[in-house]
């Protein structure tokens, strides 16, 4: 009897080339000449009824063919599969398909489950010089993306993985001794009393005989050999190896070593299965900063073993970048950093502004720039910071001064660029914060006595700041201008605006006109009068700076 199997030649999709093959021992043997007629006469009728939807299904699926998952193992599926007990004669599979399409009970159209190779990008590679990727330190995966799994790294081979009987054992053995102490923690909690300093257990004190028993065999040191061995590894490889480990320490605690660097390389494959890492894009996705998990818009040169994570936790006070939170939460317990090194320079209510110099603290403005990096397309300053100084508002509360924006300034600058680089964190921005950054770099300009103007090029956020600042500066000053002839001159002295900055405003408030070989400045009553309405909305506003709060000098030059 026909039995309906996949073809030996079927595609990469999974379909089949034909619906049917026949088996023509069992068919000569088990049905009549008038019995075989009548089935083909159905199964044409069948196979033209089925013809539309299987091309449809096959031109659907033919695009999103996988390869081979990176396990070696052949994509699975519900469509798949064929379910189809053995024992079901050829009549009865036809009038099953028959009856579902009459029903209109289509699967196509039910959404494909998420294979397991579609996490995987096929493009990345391992950083590892030399390796090409395959095997895993588990031994349990057929690739790698990352030093912590690559067999190479750690000395040894994809072959190895699989046959050492460490790693394998360590990967059988795992739940069982989860198993055991899940059992002996209940025990030992069944026993306890609600005494505050408990004895130790009999299973805890045999524990730390053993335990003390395996630390005796460790030999003295290391040999002369050894030494050397261990030496020209070092100086052949460099950093793109690990370092030998044996008899570095003594055997217990080198497995259990062992048995972390294993655990912790399949922990991340399974974060990146998950799309929680996405090692080898070099691009970091988010960053917990403080009580905000904020998104990144852009590319930042963080060293290679973190700009391979997709997510990293800092440090809001300090800056500190770090892998995981349980690093940060042990920082954050021994940080002793509430704000920002250097001199608080002004201070009115909750908003300080500190300045930091470049050359005296240098990890934080380093630190303090690649941060910056990851909201700024422009900016191409990273580690070289010490010409620079940096102004840094904070907003304080009773855990310490969290960091609103920063902006940078030469100590020693040929154009007068009062503004190197300027940014607004992503969770202040749109409050007003941005624009006081930038009166404040003018005011500082005008104690100076001198006239600024931000360097080139601004970013797209920083250009549309800047333009709203200087109308806003224009416009009060024709506001409280009683005479009769206005110089520009006049405006950038008193204002520590730069000419060209005044007359680019000028000119894209249609106030500049050209007449009878002049040029004549407009006082347009309606946009002043449109600014005096928005200054009496938000003339509660604490966004605002106060020169009385500034307590500063201009630094010499060093």
């Amino acid at each position: 009897m026909p039995r309906r199997k996949r073809n030996a030649g079927s595609s990469s999709d999974g379909t089949e080339d034909s619906d049917f093959s026949t088996d023509p021992e069992h068919t000569d043997s088990s049905e009549s000449d008038g019995t075989s007629r009548q089935s083909a006469r159905v199964t044409r009728s069948s196979a033209r009824l089925s013809q539309s939807s299987q091309d449809t299904k096959n031109a659907a699926d033919h695009d999103e063919s996988p390869p081979r998952t990176p396990t070696g193992n052949a994509p699975s599926s519900e469509s798949d599969i064929d379910i189809s007990s053995p024992n079901v004669s050829h009549d009865e599979s036809i009038a099953k398909d028959m009856s579902m399409k009459d029903s209109g009970s289509d699967l196509s159209h039910r959404p494909k489950r998420r294979r397991f190779h579609e996490s995987y990008n096929f493009n990345m590679k391992c950083p590892t010089p030399g390796c090409n990727s395959l095997g895993h330190l588990t031994g349990k995966h057929e690739r790698h993306f990352s030093i912590s799994g690559c067999p190479l790294y750690h000395n040894l081979s994809a072959d190895e993985c699989k046959l050492c009987s460490n790693f394998q054992v360590r990967a059988q053995s795992r739940d069982k001794q989860i198993e055991e102490r899940m059992l002996a923690h209940r025990q030992d909690d069944n026993n306890r009393h609600a005494t505050r300093h408990q004895a130790p257990t009999e299973r805890q004190l045999r524990y730390k005989e053993k335990v003390a028993e395996l630390r005796k065999k460790r030999n003295s040191g290391l040999s002369k050999e050894q030494k050397e061995k261990y030496m020209e590894h070092r100086q052949t490889y460099g950093n793109t190896r690990e370092p030998l480990l044996e008899n570095l320490t003594s055997e217990y605690d080198l497995e259990l070593f062992r048995r972390a660097q294993a655990r912790a390389s399949e922990d991340l494959e399974k974060l990146r299965l998950q799309g929680q890492i996405t090692e080898g894009s070099n691009m970091i996705k988010t960053i917990a900063f403080g009580r905000y998990e904020l998104d990144t818009w852009y590319h930042s040169p963080y060293p290679e073993e973190y700009a391979r994570l997709g997510r990293l936790y800092m440090c809001e006070f300090c800056l500190k970048y770090m892998k995981s939170q349980t690093i940060l939460r042990r920082h954050m317990a021994k940080c002793v950093w509430k704000h920002p090194p250097g001199d608080e320079i002004y201070r009115k209510g909750s908003i300080s502004v500190f300045e930091v110099d470049g050359k005296k603290n240098k990890i934080y403005c380093q630190n303090l720039c690649l941060l910056a990096k990851l909201f700024l397309d422009h900016k191409t300053l990273y580690y070289d910071v010490e010409p620079f100084l940096f102004y840094v508002m904070t907003e304080a509360d009773n855990t310490g001064c969290h960091l609103i924006g920063y902006f940078s300034k030469e100590k020693n600058s040929f154009l007068n660029y009062n503004v190197s680089c300027i940014l607004t964190m992503p969770q202040y921005m749109r409050q007003g914060y941005g624009k006081m950054l930038i009166d404040f770099s003018y005011l500082l300009s005008k104690v100076e006595e001198k006239v600024g103007s931000p360097e080139r090029p601004l970013s797209d956020l920083g250009l549309i700041s800047y333009r709203s600042y200087w109308k806003e500066v224009l416009l009060r000053y024709l506001h409280n201008f009683q005479g009769k002839e206005i110089s520009i001159k006049e405006i950038s002295q008193e204002t520590a605006v730069n000419p060209v900055d005044i007359v680019s405003t000028l000119q894209a408030l249609q106030m500049l006109k050209y007449w009878k070989g002049k040029h004549l400045v407009l006082k347009r009553q309606d946009l002043i009068d449109e600014w005096i309405a928005k200054e009496a909305k938000r003339s509660n506003s604490n966004k605002i700076m106060d020169p009385s709060c500034l307590k500063w000098t201009p630094p010499k030059g060093t």
